[in-house]
């Protein structure tokens, strides 16, 4: 039966009968448990690989149990056969897990930390669904792995042309080298280049495609500074807003807000360290394209502007804009109201 517990942050955790921790891999899988009242998790490793046998394996738990596994390339995999076999799964990011990271490395030894962590409420969730939506976080994903091969084969045939003291496109196409195998280089990077932009096109037309059918997708796009591929970029990495509580958890999310710190009698503000810097930087490159043009967030802006605002603090205070819009048109499904800051002084005018 599940139970629930006060943590110190006074936010209330289920209890589980069980606590499972995989630590997962091609070669063999090893399986960490404990109950709620145990002082230390059963460990057995060398379990093969295969869904059958681990759901065999965890059908021998009666009771509640909740399972996590650490975020990988097969994680939503098993995530999506997993799933139906605990009362709870999470996906967990391994970045925060740093007591993995302490003493000896095995799988045992790293099922076993995992299963500490999960117990301890310790664990950074990964979001994942096991819905027709994640198809489009998949595509979005690859989408973003070509923009950076992109960027890092442009900065590999900058630096071979650096290396010969020509910087300029101008004097690229200007260049002619007697040197064969510099020729060779260049010309190759430059095919890999012009293929990597053709695949490009592929996605961003799959991308205007997706986004003149779904319904939710297409009000994104209705946000000014929000074209096809920004929206469907946004809506891919968030999928469902539902699962922030509020504005303010989303912007957290998004990195638009600032930290409070203290120690001792000190207290200061730093920006977040755990947020997620691709939906940060479609917010901050819609912000970009919206004041570029004359529409309700430009208008937004001005006023902002005419009340005193510096140009930073405005261009912060649109990015927020933007961002609660979009969090607003996911979570509830709303068609996008332009102008509502205006509506929202009136209102308070009134």
């Amino acid at each position: 039966m599940k139970r629930s517990k006060k943590t110190d942050n006074n936010q209330t955790l289920k209890m589980y009968d069980y606590y499972i921790a995989i630590d997962w891999s091609l070669e063999g899988v090893a399986i960490a448990h404990m109950k709620s009242n145990s002082i230390e998790p059963k460990v057995k490793d060398n379990i093969p690989s295969k869904i059958k046998t681990i759901k065999e394996y965890l059908k021998e738990f009666k009771g509640s149990k909740i399972l996590t596994i650490e975020e990988t390339t097969g994680s939503q995999w098993l995530y999506v056969e997993l799933k139906d076999s605990v009362d709870k799964i999470i996906i967990c990011n391994p970045k925060r897990n740093r007591l993995l990271d302490e003493g000896s490395k095995t799988d045992k030894i790293d099922a076993k930390k995992l299963c500490y962590l999960l117990r301890g409420g310790m664990l950074k969730e990964v979001y994942h669904t096991d819905n027709e939506r994640y198809k489009i976080r998949k595509l979005v994903s690859a989408y973003e792995d070509l923009v950076k091969a992109e960027v890092r084969l442009k900065n590999q045939i900058s630096a071979v042309y650096r290396a010969i003291g020509i910087r300029g496109k101008k004097e690229r196409g200007q260049y002619k080298q007697d040197d064969d195998t510099l020729n060779f280089i260049i010309e190759s990077k430059t095919r890999e280049l012009e293929i990597l932009l053709e695949e490009k096109k592929k996605y961003e037309q799959s991308f205007k495609e997706i986004s003149s059918k779904d319904v939710v997708i297409k009000e994104i796009k209705r946000i000014s500074g929000f074209g096809p591929i920004l929206s469907v970029e946004g809506y891919g990495i968030v999928i469902d807003a539902s699962r922030f509580k509020n504005k303010y958890k989303f912007w957290s999310y998004s990195g638009l807000v600032k930290e409070k710190r203290e120690s001792g009698k000190t207290s200061y503000t730093r920006g977040s360290k755990g947020y997620n810097r691709k939906i940060k930087t479609i917010f901050k490159i819609a912000t970009q394209a919206a004041l570029g043009g004359r529409n309700d967030i430009r208008e937004y802006y001005e006023y902002l502007l005419g009340i005193g605002y510096t140009q930073k603090d405005a261009r912060n205070a649109v990015t927020r804009y933007l961002a609660t819009s979009f969090y607003v048109v996911m979570k509830k499904g709303t068609s996008y109201e332009p102008y509502y800051w205006r509506k929202k002084l009136e209102n308070k005018a009134a």
